[in-house]
């Protein structure tokens, strides 16, 4: 399959609808961490999936050990939402907190429970509004741990995903003056790029 270019139309027109999913996401997550949520520009772009640690690693700037969650979704439009966090703020974030998770040890339990709300509030607000906007309702699978204190290239380890190519959404959420962040990674399959096509020019018709 020859790589699928999408017009700068449809590239700008994706961007925006991820714009606007994310921001439903940084609004659930900061009623869930009780502080004002930073947002980046969403960065979108068709990968081979053997090179997608390579791309979000240029994209993020991230070289370190990290935690990660994956949640599969599926629809006419099928993907992955995967949560990435450095390693070494997860806990630092629920000693900022405050709350119920100021009571957080350092036990890995406790940092599991942290990683996976925080992944839960982000996966189903962004995913849900995104493919709202392109007319599909998305079902989830369970959300599950990819790895803790992994790299990239263990994240994106080969047989992960079944697919030569996707569409690679990337934004990430910055906690207000503090060091936390979380990397929200969409990946859509190949077979889906045409079914994501047509429905943001379905959508272009409609303004």
């Amino acid at each position: 399959m020859a790589n699928p270019v999408f017009t700068e139309v449809q590239r700008d027109a994706l961007q925006e609808i991820a714009n606007l999913g994310m921001g439903q996401a940084a609004t659930r997550l900061s009623g869930l961490l009780g502080s004002f949520i930073e947002l980046s520009v969403p960065r979108v772009r068709v990968v081979e999936v053997a090179e997608a640690a390579l791309a979000l690693r240029e994209m993020t700037g991230i070289d370190g050990p990290v935690t990660a969650v994956r949640q599969g979704f599926r629809s006419e439009i099928k993907g992955e939402a995967l949560v990435i966090c450095r390693s070494g703020e997860i806990m630092a974030l629920g000693t900022l907190l405050g709350g119920p998770y100021a009571a957080f040890g350092c036990e890995p339990e406790d940092e599991k429970e942290l990683i996976f709300d925080v992944a839960n509030a982000l996966t189903g607000a962004c995913v849900s509004a995104m493919l709202d906007q392109l007319g599909r309702l998305p079902v989830f699978t369970q959300p599950g741990l990819l790895g803790e204190h992994v790299m990239l290239d263990e994240v994106f380890r080969p047989g992960l995903l079944a697919w030569d190519l996707a569409l690679l959404v990337e934004v990430n959420f910055a906690l207000e003056d503090q060091r936390f962040r979380a990397h929200l990674v969409m990946l859509m399959a190949e077979e889906s790029l045409d079914h994501v096509s047509r429905a943001i020019d379905a959508l272009l018709l409609s303004l």
